[in-house]
């Protein structure tokens, strides 16, 4: 995957493509960047815009290992750098790897999660330096402007004079790098606030509406209409049904929780019996097998693993079809521990490993009155339901 960098005898430009945050806040199930979006992953968007133009010469992706693994191939001329904690890192680590390139080349710094890349902000940005040694896409800002005390209106603020800031940004590749070499330990959020602390003027051009950023998970629907994606979808619902034996001297696990009891679940791997019910229902509704199938319990490698793992993997077969989770409904079966203290810890993990708000997951819990094998304590059972939004084909 990792390619030569040498530049071509005259580059032109080189990109640094920014792709190394988790995006927890869009609540997707996977890294923003890798969502589906339009049949593809947001980030693919990006590349592609990239890799088409005509006078980008080659580009540095910052992504973790796993990123680099779902895209499977980089552009001719582009190589991987690893991400930092902070954004500023992640350009600077993509400048070490720039090191071939003269300071005269021109550099585009992009946001991954913003797929609506154009050729016409590329070529705006790149005609801005001709005579500037950077420059911003930017748009107006349309509303109107209030300062804010808490929850209360102050003073309206003039908004003739602001602008909402965009990338792909363009520098050249020298004062770039000079600014980040000045930069020392002061922090910014984007490079364009590093090259005005040099004093050097940062040209501001139109920017797109396409540029809009993905934060949110109803982002994702904007940038559906702005790019033009036609988005049927259909509401899937799945159940899933689970049953394990109660043991001594074993760890009880339910809802991905460690509860306090003296008996535990037997089973191949930690046998948390919610857990592997809501990883059937999820996959029930994608009409892609059960758990068994891709976590089989003739395989080793199962043995004693902690079955959170298997709960993503099922939200992330979801993402990767381009679908979101609506809800999730899980129902403990058990006449010993008693579920209600610990309920509210079960849907707060819940809604952590499927990286969805709270509100979307309900944990119940009931008795059989002391029947079948639950009520004589000999098992714990557990059934749940998942209800999916996923596109038409």
């Amino acid at each position: 995957m990792m390619n030569d960098l040498a530049p071509s005898p005259s580059p032109r430009v080189a990109v640094v493509l920014l792709a190394g945050g988790q995006g927890t806040r869009a609540g997707l199930g996977v890294p923003k960047q890798m969502a589906a979006l339009g049949g593809k992953p947001v980030l693919r968007w990006s590349l592609d815009a990239f890799a088409g133009h005509p006078a980008i010469g080659g580009g540095v992706l910052v992504a973790n290992g796993d990123v680099l693994t779902a895209i499977d191939a980089l552009p001719d001329a582009w190589t991987a750098a690893n991400p930092g904690v902070e954004r500023q890192q992640s350009v600077g680590n993509a400048l070490i790897a720039l090191a071939g390139w003269d300071d005269e080349s021109l550099v585009l710094v992009h946001d991954a999660a913003r797929p609506g890349v154009t050729a016409d902000v590329i070529d705006r940005l790149l005609a801005a330096l001709g005579t500037a040694d950077a420059a911003i896409p930017t748009l107006p800002v349309p509303d109107t402007l209030v300062e804010q005390d808490a929850d209360r209106a102050g003073e309206i603020v003039d908004r003739s004079a602001l602008a909402r800031v965009q990338t792909p940004q363009a520098f050249r590749l020298g004062a770039l790098r000079a600014a980040h070499a000045n930069a020392a330990e002061t922090t910014a959020t984007d490079d364009a606030q590093l090259v005005r602390r040099l004093g050097l003027p940062v040209v501001a051009v139109a920017g797109d509406a396409r540029l809009h950023k993905l934060t949110y998970a109803e982002d994702m629907a904007i940038l559906n209409g702005l790019l033009g994606i036609n988005r049927m979808t259909r509401t899937a619902v799945g159940m899933g049904y689970d049953v394990h034996r109660l043991v001594a001297d074993k760890s009880l696990w339910i809802g991905g929780i460690e509860i306090a009891h003296s008996h535990g679940l037997e089973g191949h791997s930690d046998a948390d019996v919610g857990l592997h019910a809501l990883t059937d229902a999820i996959l029930g509704a994608l009409a892609d097998g059960d758990i068994g199938d891709h976590f089989p319990p003739s395989d080793p490698q199962w043995r004693g693993a902690a079955s959170h793992r298997f709960l993503a993997f099922a939200a992330e077969r979801v993402s990767a079809r381009g679908g979101r989770i609506d809800h999730v409904d899980l129902t403990i079966i058990a006449e010993a521990p008693k579920i209600g203290p610990h309920r509210a810890a079960m849907r707060a993990r819940i809604a952590e490993i499927l990286a969805i708000p709270l509100e979307r997951v309900s944990v119940k819990a009931t008795t059989t009155e002391r029947l079948g094998f639950t009520g004589r304590r000999e098992g714990i059972a557990a059934q749940a339901a998942a209800t999916l939004q996923l596109p038409e084909n």
